[in-house]
């Protein structure tokens, strides 16, 4: 085992050896390590004397660890490049093919250009954050607590194996240095995004959260260090030259996958689709686990923190809540108010939302969206209980007829898209990463189109006409 880790570095440090003789590199990070927390400290100077003004004391305590988020970003963007051209730069400069036809696994050579991808820009984040640091504190500025710093830390380095390793899939997959590097955006972008989420929950001062954020980053970190190892081929990076959109290729592709040979719609749904559903069973059994600890979650939830504001209320603001529950506005005209089409549409979006998600973080945030969705009616739940209403007819009245179709189909979709990421990070031996991305997306179509969606019509018109019915007369 140690000999094949010591083959690792020795990738690691013929990767290494490269960069530190290539002053491209180094001097833009040099200069960003050095110049840029200068920039950031004479910000935060008169972002201080500006807020002193109007005593707005919060933003003064979360300025330092905000600055510290924005520096640990920056280095790594720039040093993006090296990982960008880790695996294609060494095909234009005609240097492959003696790396992969030497006696290492594709594992090995793998993290060997990982681990300098990661090293490099890392330490010039952490150099550039101890430097601001050091101004800082000579400006007697408001220092993070020693938890805040470290959730900080941590966090840059998550960003860091995150952009890494996305920009590392993308160099195995482009045919040029060019089209890598006009790829970086995919990744500078969404973390950019990412961050400012981050932001706000640090102005907000949730530490939780915070650690939440980082475990979420680094699974997704590592589930795309597992999709670049489980689609690397050798014979793949020798054999393309240049990227072609084949629209047409694309579109046999899927549709070949989609009909999969069926003749009529009976033979599509016996055949076809029970083959894509029995393929995402498994799925399915987690999200069933999924659910469950979701709707406890959300009931825990509602019972610790609503009960202590309904405490503190008065009997009169508690009878008037009850009151207007039992008076639900109008149930009787609900179906002119709000209309089948309107349901339908609105819980589709839904699935298509949760689909997205789940597409560009390899499952993680669909199944955080979908436990959200299950979670509120545990917290509908407890409410209920909370509020002295006997909460098991208004849940058999007002969620159990529609629910029997809506849940399964919100279960099979979220379900599919579960499948649809886990086979993303598989090894598929003899397809290209293109193959396999429409394959399971034509899966998660017929799925989708044949089952969840006639569930969800079939939902939506229950609960508009008989739904309000039944709720009605649980609240008599």
């Amino acid at each position: 085992m140690f000999t094949k880790l010591n083959l690792v570095w020795i990738v690691a440090g013929r990767e290494l050896r490269d960069q530190m003789r290539d002053w491209r590199v180094l001097a833009p990070m040099a200069i960003l390590v050095f110049c840029f927390p200068l920039l950031m400290n004479e910000f935060a100077k008169q972002t201080v004397d500006f807020l002193n003004q109007y005593n707005a004391n919060l933003i003064l305590e979360r300025l330092v660890p905000f600055s510290i988020m924005i520096i640990g970003f920056f280095p790594i963007t720039v040093s993006l490049v090296v990982a960008l051209e880790s695996f294609v730069g060494e095909k234009e400069r005609g240097t492959i093919e003696p790396l992969l036809s030497s006696p290492l696994e594709d594992w090995q050579l793998y993290f060997g250009k990982l681990l300098v991808g990661v090293a490099t820009p890392l330490i010039a984040s952490y150099l550039s954050i101890g430097l601001y640091m050091l101004l800082a504190m000579r400006q007697e500025l408001n220092m993070p607590p020693p938890l805040i710093m470290f959730q900080l830390l941590l966090l840059t380095g998550a960003h860091a194996f995150l952009m890494v390793s996305a920009a590392i899939v993308i160099s195995v997959q482009s045919t040029s240095v060019k089209a890598a590097n006009l790829l970086a955006s995919f990744i500078v972008i969404p973390v950019a995004i990412l961050m400012q989420g981050e932001a706000v929950m640090l102005f907000w001062g949730n530490e939780q959260v915070l650690w939440l954020a980082i475990a979420g980053v680094t699974i997704i970190a590592l589930l795309l260090i597992r999709v670049g190892i489980a689609h690397f081929h050798r014979e793949y990076l020798l054999g393309r030259e240049i990227d072609v959109v084949n629209v047409r290729w694309i579109w046999r592709t899927f549709w070949s996958s989609f009909i999969g040979g069926a003749t009529s719609l009976k033979e599509w749904y016996g055949r076809v689709l029970g083959s894509a559903l029995r393929r995402a069973v498994p799925a399915m059994l987690v999200l069933l686990l999924v659910s469950g600890v979701s709707v406890w979650l959300g009931y825990d939830w509602i019972m610790k923190n609503a009960a202590q504001a309904i405490k503190m209320a008065s009997p009169e603001d508690i009878a008037s809540i009850t009151e207007r529950v039992q008076e639900v506005p109008d149930l009787r005209t609900f179906s002119e108010s709000i209309s089948a089409p309107f349901l339908f549409l609105n819980n589709s979006r839904a699935v298509l939302f949760i689909f997205a998600l789940g597409t560009v973080s390899f499952s993680v945030l669909g199944v955080l969206l979908y436990m959200v969705n299950i979670g509120l009616i545990g917290g509908l739940f407890g409410l209920f209980q909370l509020i002295g209403l006997n909460a098991w007819p208004l849940f058999i009245a007002g969620v159990l007829p529609h629910g029997v179709f809506e849940l399964p189909a919100l279960l099979i979709g979220s379900a599919a898209m579960l499948y649809f990421g886990a086979n993303m990070v598989t090894p598929q031996v003899g397809k290209s990463m293109g193959e396999v991305i429409l394959e399971l997306l034509a899966d998660w179509t017929k799925i989708f189109l044949g089952l969840v969606l006639p569930l969800l019509a079939i939902a939506a018109l229950i609960e508009t006409y008989i739904t309000p019915s039944l709720l009605i007369a649980a609240l008599q």
